[in-house]
């Protein structure tokens, strides 16, 4: 039976080349953004030619997303994967960051990837089968500094996809995370920047370096050597031919070198994690249970 697949974000970046991927290798694939019929109308008229079905679901709200979601189901038949791909990125002091800013970047990439899998879980727990994909980021596992608003929403990714993990693995689901690099993507054109712009100046001459580190950033994504973000799409791809058994809990997507380095933090915590829950006597639990 084809898989059909669900991807949020599919507008633009890692979402766009994920759905694009995903259906020219024969799956059933659903690609949600905000305003297909409006200022992403192009874009979906794109997706929609690729024979990809297109869905306007805002992750922000969540009549948006049971009603999208619903949406999808209907007219795809069934869903087998979610993957959680939409989010937007930070710059700035933290500290300049009130509380109304964070609410703002946590409502779309941390409570949006909740509204969607409680979205989803019913079907998939009535199907005894799924898989949620969290798009994360290496920055899940260490921090850079002027990103921290960010670096938050990826930690608590992290820790909810973990959850997810062990608690839908007896019913069939599995909870899977890809953690993306540095890749030359849209993600910098929608920055949101903090809002507090007196405590930004009371760093004084080192007020400006985050948009400074982030013109040097943005120069490494423009050069010639940059990795590719289509090598996103492919892990994706490749994780879902995989056999369910044999996925990985962490796929680590870096072209900078970075890999070594997050592959041997993420064996640390897969090994943690297994201690532990033999310790505890769940360790059935960090097995998927399949039919």
């Amino acid at each position: 039976m084809t898989q059909s697949v669900l991807v949020t974000g599919s507008n633009s970046g890692f979402g766009y080349l994920i759905a694009n991927t995903l259906v020219r290798q024969g799956f059933k694939v659903v690609g949600t953004m905000r305003d297909p019929q409006g200022r992403n109308a192009s874009i979906a008229n794109e997706l929609k030619a690729n024979g990809i079905m297109v869905i306007d679901i805002d992750v922000t709200d969540d009549k948006s997303v049971t009603d999208g979601v619903a949406l999808a189901i209907e007219q795809a038949g069934h869903i087998d994967v979610v993957i959680n791909n939409a989010g937007v990125g930070t710059l700035g002091w933290q500290e300049s960051f009130d509380i109304d800013d964070f609410k703002k970047v946590f409502d779309i990439n941390v409570f949006g990837v909740q509204r969607m899998t409680r979205a989803i879980l019913g079907h998939m727990k009535q199907r005894g089968s799924g898989t949620l994909i969290q798009v994360s980021s290496i920055l899940g596992q260490f921090v850079l500094p002027f990103l921290g608003s960010y670096n938050a929403t990826k930690h608590a990714v992290e820790g909810l996809a973990e959850n997810y993990r062990v608690e839908l693995s007896q019913f069939g689901i599995q909870s899977l995370i890809v953690q993306p690099g540095g890749f030359g993507t849209d993600f910098g054109a929608n920055l949101l920047r903090s809002s507090d712009k007196a405590v930004t100046q009371s760093y004084g001459e080192f007020a400006d370096a985050p948009e400074q580190m982030w013109a040097g950033t943005e120069a490494g994504h423009d050069a010639d050597t940059a990795p590719n973000p289509q090598m996103v799409a492919d892990a994706v791809l490749e994780l879902l031919k995989t056999p369910a058994a044999e996925r990985p809990f962490r796929t680590t997507v870096d072209g900078s070198g970075l890999n070594p380095v997050i592959e041997a933090t993420n064996q640390a915590r897969e090994a943690a994690m297994q201690h532990i829950y033999k310790l505890y006597d769940m360790d059935h639990l960090l097995t998927l249970k399949q039919n």
